[in-house]
């Protein structure tokens, strides 16, 4: 009995090794080297804080360092071709969506195939304000409304990036209103120009425009997102102040090559959702104009789709077909 008893126990032992071999066979090691963050903004910006404290805190559970790398510039297109020709699971694209999801209908060519890219982890919805310079003598949408249709032509915004620029296009399309296009290749050098009155209009997440608001340079007059946000009780969002056509949801996270497997994604999407679910770091991004929001591959693509359903939206408004 003795006998069979050890050579039962014998065979369990070699079941649970191959079971084991078999694991790490399905689930290789990550990282086994540093991890780069790749972003299409310069330091500042809300999808940059973000990153970097993710990287802070990764790189501890991780073993390996994370380098956040800020590559501006291109609208966008630096960045993403950067991670799609790295083709690899170490490099990976930090960024909103907004920064992607309207390409096709901001440009004739588009120099990649979004394909080549996978979400691994919805991170935060960003806040996205309607500001102006504290000098234009305006306090609600109404008001700059007003003034615009008493100007027409005379007053600027600032084009940088994505999905932000057509949404604004739009809403002046809609309201019949004349306003002239400033391109910037930063945010953070429109929110400059912004302040010092340069430029009269910019539609940017709250985070860049954040520390020019307490300076008193700058007024956000409204916030496009769908529900007004609970760190900025004062702020109505667009819809609320009679303007539903400048309603969009900021949406930030992580996406990667083409191929990386789909429990790494999901691995990774559950350490920065442990990341976020401490207090300390939540209460970081909340002042800084988010909604902390950790969510997994298929939950962040879902929620791309759905930007990209409204970009769809507002380009029949402006009339411009996507290309191919």
């Amino acid at each position: 009995m003795i006998r069979l008893f050890r050579s039962f126990f014998a065979l369990v032992l070699v079941g649970c090794a191959f079971l084991a071999a078999t694991a790490s066979r399905a689930e290789p090691a990550w990282p086994t080297r540093p991890v780069k963050f790749i972003l299409p903004f310069g330091p500042g910006a809300g999808v940059d804080i973000t990153a970097r404290l993710l990287a802070d805190k990764l790189k501890e559970k991780w073993g390996q360092p994370v380098v956040v790398e800020n590559r501006p510039g291109g609208d966008a297109f630096i960045a993403i071709t950067s991670v799609i020709n790295a083709h690899d699971d170490h490099v990976l694209l930090f960024a909103p969506a907004s920064a992607f999801t309207a390409h096709h209908y901001l440009h004739d060519k588009v120099p990649y195939n979004i394909n080549d890219l996978v979400p691994v982890a919805r991170v935060t919805n960003t806040l996205i304000g309607v500001a102006v310079p504290a000098t234009l003598g305006v306090s609600t949408i109404k008001d700059l409304v007003a003034k615009l249709r008493a100007e027409p032509g005379k007053l600027n915004y600032a084009s940088v990036t994505g999905a932000n620029d057509l949404l604004f296009a739009a809403f002046l399309k809609t309201e019949k209103l004349n306003m002239v296009k400033v391109p910037y290749k930063d945010p953070v050098t429109a929110v400059t120009d912004l302040a010092e009155g340069r430029i009269q209009g910019y539609v940017a997440a709250y985070a860049i425009v954040r520390p020019r608001v307490q300076a008193g340079k700058v007024k956000v007059l409204a916030l496009t997102n769908k529900a007004r946000a609970a760190s900025l009780p004062d702020i109505p969002t667009a819809a609320e102040a009679g303007f539903p056509s400048l309603t969009f949801d900021g949406l930030t996270g992580l996406l990667g090559p083409r191929n990386m497997p789909l429990a790494l994604r999901e691995r990774i999407a559950a350490d920065i959702k442990g990341v976020l679910a401490d207090p300390a770091a939540a209460q970081r991004l909340t002042v800084t104009g988010q909604v902390v929001n950790p969510g997994t591959p298929q939950e962040f693509a879902a929620a791309i789709e759905d930007q990209m359903t409204t970009v769809k939206h507002i380009g029949k408004t402006l009339g411009i077909k996507p290309s191919p």
